[in-house]
């Protein structure tokens, strides 16, 4: 019983002394002192070969419960020095709960492109990019806007190069995403064609609650054999009641683009008026979200595609527009004003 109520004095001394401590050297001195090598616990532990028979077992299991004591309790003084060190440096108390990052999510305008991407795919048509930094030749003169033709001053531009000798450039920042028609029957000459083109359109113009210099459209394009324009409307119809739901009214109306022959804008009853009037809509209870109509023929014939043995519809959607008139958002602006107390509401 001797070496018994040493190992116990052993214990009670070391533990006085580490909750006397308060710096990590301090701490480290002690580990060595009381379990290290040549510590007093560990010369008992190797003398229990000189005890006898009937104490060796309970001496040796009752340095053992020491040795894992006095370890447990100095990495609770080790713990609790850490915290006082903090605390002192930093004056923050780290027993508070953690603060989360904030988890990041994609802007509403992304996932608007995505929603009616899918939808557009689940119908057929094939999703493509195309180049934000465009030819004048593909942004205008491919899609039977040539030069001087009115319509160009309704989509005045960014021009990114210089004028040459007769006065004219040639680089532009795109204004609509319908260059990618060209572009895409020209590689693939071979109808049946069913594509889609989100991304960037910019132009000059002033800034209001429902324009932009900057803004999103979604251009559709169908070549085929007689593809009319009840194909058209069937599509567009079928969009409209997926994205906004089967009680939203919907409007088509004559219109004129020159790339398309006849020509049709698609408008959707405002969300924020419902239809009374206000100043998102302009005060006519509609906005409009698309221009479409039937590929003109001197398109199809630019790009070497027969237009008596094919013809087709097109469409460009602008984005912004739709995500306005589905959550009655009177202010275009409020995409881009990086304000995440609008953001986080998507």
């Amino acid at each position: 019983m001797t070496e018994n109520v040493s190992i116990e004095n052993l214990k009670q001394k070391a533990l006085a002394e580490l909750a006397a401590l308060m710096t990590e050297e301090a701490l480290e001195a002690w580990r060595v002192a009381y379990l290290g090598k040549k510590s007093d616990l560990n010369t008992i532990l190797r003398g229990l070969a000189n005890l006898p028979v009937e104490e060796r077992k309970s001496v040796g299991a009752g340095a053992n419960v020491v040795r894992e004591e006095l370890e447990t309790a100095l990495k609770t003084r080790e713990h609790a020095i850490n915290e006082e060190s903090l605390k002192a440096v930093s004056g923050i108390d780290i027993s508070l709960p953690g603060r989360p990052w904030l988890s990041g999510k994609l802007h509403p305008v992304t996932r608007i492109v995505n929603e009616i991407s899918d939808i557009f795919s689940s119908l057929g048509f094939s999703v493509i990019e195309g180049p934000e930094v465009e030819l004048d030749r593909y942004n205008f003169d491919a899609l039977n806007i040539p030069k001087e033709h009115p319509a160009r001053d309704t989509m005045q531009t960014f021009w990114v190069d210089q004028a040459d000798a007769s006065g004219d450039r040639h680089i532009l920042l795109r204004t609509h995403t319908s260059p990618m028609q060209v572009r895409f029957m020209e590689k693939y000459k071979e109808p049946p064609i069913r594509i889609v083109v989100p991304g960037r359109v910019f132009r000059y113009e002033a800034t209001d609650a429902s324009h932009m210099p900057m803004f999103h459209q979604i251009e559709g394009l169908m070549v085929d054999r007689n593809v009319s324009l009840a194909d058209l409307k069937g599509t567009l119809f079928e969009f409209a009641r997926r994205f906004f739901g089967p009680d939203r009214r919907v409007r088509f109306r004559c219109d004129f683009f020159p790339f398309v022959e006849p020509g049709v804008e698609m408008a959707i009853e405002c969300a924020v008026c419902k239809g009374a009037g206000c100043r998102l809509c302009g005060d006519t209870g509609w906005l409009e979200i698309l221009g479409a109509g039937m590929v003109h023929p001197k398109v199809l014939e630019g790009v070497g595609i027969d237009p008596q043995t094919y013809t087709g519809f097109a469409f460009g959607i602008g984005v912004e527009r739709l995500p306005m008139l589905r959550y009655g958002i009177d202010d275009i602006r409020l995409f881009y004003a990086n304000d995440l107390r609008f953001l986080r509401q998507f």
